[in-house]
């Protein structure tokens, strides 16, 4: 069997989300699988060693003039049929709309399919451009893949419930979490990345960025709250984030003096987030909006405190035996008394981190490369061998 594998964005410098989830799946299928074959599309960038190199797997680097849909609508699939695929796997939400290659696709999520005013108002002209297309392409991508792959039940039945597909051809396999993921106790370590990022010394971590989803003027208004109430003030440490958004964001709820209790480290290497992640207070990840939510078993593992949300598909990682504090994001008052909780009942953080390290590692990326390894050989079966 000789399976392709979308990646397009694999090679860049500054890896999130999706591109995490896909190097994941393709390293672990490295260590599973010696035996099909398989050929790894991906877009000319810098980091190109960020995949080791295997006898059974072969990296073809596609560029396009036109883009983004010209890359994924005319160079994958014309590459896909000269490299003679058998299937192709579409990691990214979207696939082409013409190839005759039977083709999987994970559908993170359809947020850009629902709704929801919020995501209508706000964010970047580029993730809206992206949602646009989304909006065009995935219905009938949907519809003439042969497995669609999505990341939790939630996300499933939102799935089922867009695009009536039928149980066979959808199927939710669970990301999972890095095994470098853990709590740091290393002193040296540790002092190496808190030097190398200026780190405040007592600070909550919050992973925001500029999509709505992801909450960040509310967790800036409950971190405003919860530090008038403190005698000694704490940091909100923050990766990767524009400073002339946050300055934006500080001005809407009229908090510009809250700038002295924000860092911004810049962008974060993965491997070094758990030395970062190992020294907050707590992890703050109340999204209004998640189809998985990596990041929740990601501070479980690291040991400190979780506070996330009671909504889509976040108290199904975070589990129901109070691994994390779960709050309503849109009332910023939760997340304010959580974050006072965290502080002031030690046996509470405690409980919290030998739970949270507990849930976590009822996840991995192996279990999901062998989850999504057995979706292939279906797929090839029902194609070429059910004649």
């Amino acid at each position: 069997m000789k399976i392709g594998i979308e990646a397009q964005r694999l090679f860049r410098a500054k890896k999130h989300g999706m591109d995490m989830v896909a190097l994941a799946l393709i390293k672990n299928l490295q260590r599973i699988d010696t035996v099909n074959e398989y050929v790894i599309f991906v877009k000319p960038d810098q980091d190109t060693s960020c995949l080791p190199a295997a006898d059974n797997f072969k990296v073809v680097e596609l560029s396009s003039a036109l883009g983004y849909a010209g890359w994924e609508q005319i160079e994958l699939p014309k590459a896909a049929k000269k490299e003679a695929c058998d299937l192709l796997h579409c990691t990214s939400n979207t696939a082409p709309l013409l190839t005759d290659i039977p083709t999987l696709v994970t559908l993170h999520d359809i947020i850009y399919l629902e709704s929801v005013s919020i995501f209508k108002k706000e964010g970047t002209w580029y993730q809206k451009l992206g949602n646009m297309y989304r909006r065009f392409v995935v219905p009938t991508v949907v519809r003439n893949a042969a497995k669609v792959i999505t990341v939790s039940t939630y996300e499933k039945r939102r799935i089922q419930h867009f695009f009536k597909l039928n149980e066979a051809q959808l199927t939710a396999v669970y990301n999972g979490v890095g095994a470098h993921f853990e709590k740091v106790t290393d002193v040296v370590a540790l002092t190496k990345i808190k030097e190398k990022y200026s780190l405040p010394e007592r600070f909550f971590f919050f992973l925001g960025n500029t999509d709505p989803k992801k909450n960040t003027k509310g967790v800036l208004q409950a971190f405003a709250d919860f530090n008038k109430k403190q005698s000694k003030k704490y940091h909100l440490v923050m990766l990767d984030y524009d400073q002339a958004e946050l300055t934006k964001l500080l001005q809407q709820i009229d908090e510009p003096a809250l700038q002295e209790f924000i860092h911004l480290t810049g962008y974060v290497p993965n491997e070094e987030l758990p030395t970062i992640i190992s020294q907050a207070q707590a992890f703050l990840y109340p999204s209004l909006r998640e189809s998985f939510g990596i990041p929740i078993l990601e501070g479980m593992a690291c040991g400190v405190p979780m506070i996330t949300s009671t909504t889509s598909s976040m108290p199904e990682v975070a589990g129901e035996d109070g691994a994390a504090i779960l709050v309503n994001p849109l009332q910023t008052q939760e997340i304010t008394k959580a974050m006072q909780r965290v502080v002031e009942d030690q046996a509470l953080a405690k409980l919290l981190t030998e739970k949270g390290i507990l849930r976590a590692k009822q996840f991995s990326w192996e279990h999901m490369a062998k989850s999504v390894l057995a979706l292939y050989q279906e797929v090839y079966q029902q194609k070429y061998l059910n004649k």
